[in-house]
């Protein structure tokens, strides 16, 4: 593929600034723009085909599946868009006085509701930027209450299978992070949580559905371990995609949960952003929540500042307002029916593949999986691994599921179908894995040599990270 500046003509230009009426001085803003600026010179019919044929190369979920465990990458109904890029959304300027922009203010406290409705918390505060984001601030928020109480507890227990943003908040905010095994069967180990509670605990950290794909059979015994000491229990919300509207996060024992509504209520992430993750607590824990709060007074809206307990303000005005727009434009279309079926569907059509691929992978933990289950290597012939495995896939015309996560599982291959997957795609993708499991017995190395069809062969992701190409001149 050629770079724009393999195809630089000098003299060639695809536009053209308007020309100054001044005698002598018509060239001077063609000039300033084009000062001390390495451009090629390109038509601009040249650039066109050019950014074309790069979008092409690009794979979405508008391309095809993208079966990423713990990342919900699911299909973005593109009415979500449509109602994201309407005047009155897209133009309103954040310094926009309360008076003449309620119905953006509607919108923010009716998602907020919606968001307290699925998942049984009290109140949520939209304004962290993203899930680890959400993190942060709810660490903030366990930190703050018992300040306010005049305790001092140190610790917060994580368990192994626990995204990696869990820890680093934690350590953010000052806290020391203790690890809890998980059992043979993909659990929290009890007996040993049991040996680690103690007035020293602040909080416990959990994914629900966990990493594993797991819905944790303890979860009440944990709970009740947490109360029992005086700690809270914080809720991991970045695989709500397989409960929500079938069980409440607050009935399973949580006080405070993020969610990621750039997962779980579609909106596109991914590269960057933007994300959105609110943060959920129960009725104790609300005055602490930052600000400013979107609330109600009878029919009108508002943002409340005044809130001498809160953690404070962690974004800019009140978050990314056009994803929160995206997210409850998907809840209201699908309505709690609907959202009951998301999860039904997600978690349906995980165990079918799961039950369908078993047999040719090996299933580190049999049993019942929610939205997502993991697979191993263990077992592959010829020295092939997951990373081979993965590369392959992509020959296939599906993206690759997530590699070697969680980490307490050798050779990991984390996959998740999401709701939004027909039967004949899931049915694809298994035959898929069937061929490329027969390749790693009959011709190894076209696997571990792959991808060979995509549009960037294999590179030296060594190489590529610890010495990456940043600049042009560089690269040549």
């Amino acid at each position: 593929m050629k770079t724009l500046f393999d195809i630089d003509t000098p003299g060639v230009s695809g536009w053209e600034p308007p020309r100054w009426d001044i005698p002598g001085k018509e060239d001077i803003p063609k000039k300033y723009l084009n000062d001390g600026i390495d451009l090629p010179d390109v038509g601009e019919v040249d650039v066109v085909r050019h950014y074309t044929r790069l979008s092409t190369m690009n794979f979405g979920v508008d391309s095809g599946m993208y079966p990423l465990g713990s990342c919900t990458m699911k299909y973005n109904p593109k009415i979500n868009e449509k109602t994201a890029s309407l005047p009155g959304f897209a133009s309103l300027h954040p310094e926009t006085p309360n008076t003449l922009s309620q119905g953006a203010l509607q919108v923010l406290c009716e998602l907020s509701e919606y968001l307290c409705r699925i998942t049984g918390m009290d109140r949520f505060s939209l304004a962290p930027a993203a899930g680890a984001h959400g993190e942060l601030a709810g660490v903030m928020v366990i930190r703050k209450y018992f300040e306010k109480k005049g305790e001092k507890r140190p610790v917060i227990l994580i368990p192994d299978s626990a995204h990696g943003t869990n820890p680093a908040s934690v350590t953010m905010c000052g806290f020391d992070v203790k690890e809890v095994p998980s059992s043979e069967t993909g659990d929290v180990d009890v007996a040993a949580l049991s040996d680690m509670m103690s007035d020293q605990v602040a909080a416990m950290m959990l994914t629900s559905p966990n990493t594993l794909g797991l819905f944790d059979r303890n979860i009440l015994e944990i709970s009740r371990m947490l109360k029992d000491h005086g700690a809270l229990f914080y809720c991991d919300g970045a695989n709500l995609n397989a409960v929500m509207g079938k069980a409440g996060i607050t009935d399973m024992g949580f006080d405070l949960m993020h969610i990621n509504l750039h997962k779980t209520f579609s909106t596109p992430h991914g590269g960057g952003g933007p994300g959105s993750g609110p943060l959920g607590v129960i009725e104790k824990l609300e005055p602490f929540l930052p600000v400013p709060l979107v609330d109600r007074d009878g029919d009108a809206f508002f943002l409340d500042n005044a809130r001498p307990d809160s953690i404070g303000c962690i974004h800019a005005f009140y978050g990314n307002f056009l994803v929160c727009v995206k997210a409850y434009t998907y809840i209201r279309m699908l309505g709690p029916d609907g959202i009951r079926e998301v999860a039904e569907h997600a978690v349906l059509n995980a165990n079918y593949l799961m039950r369908r691929l078993m047999d040719d992978y090996d299933l580190p933990i049999d049993r019942s999986c929610m939205h997502e289950f993991v697979l191993s290597d263990r077992g592959i012939g010829n020295d092939v691994t997951t990373n081979d495995i993965a590369k392959r896939i992509l020959d296939y015309g599906f993206h690759a599921p997530t590699v070697y996560f969680p980490l307490l599982i050798a050779g990991a291959m984390m996959i998740e179908p999401t709701e939004t997957e027909s039967r004949a795609t899931l049915d694809r993708f298994v035959e898929v894995m069937r061929e490329i499991k027969r390749e790693t017995d009959t011709d190894p190395e076209l696997v571990k040599t792959a991808p060979h069809t995509t549009a960037v062969g294999r590179v030296d992701a060594v190489t590529a990270a610890r010495k990456p190409i940043l600049t042009h001149d560089a690269a040549e």
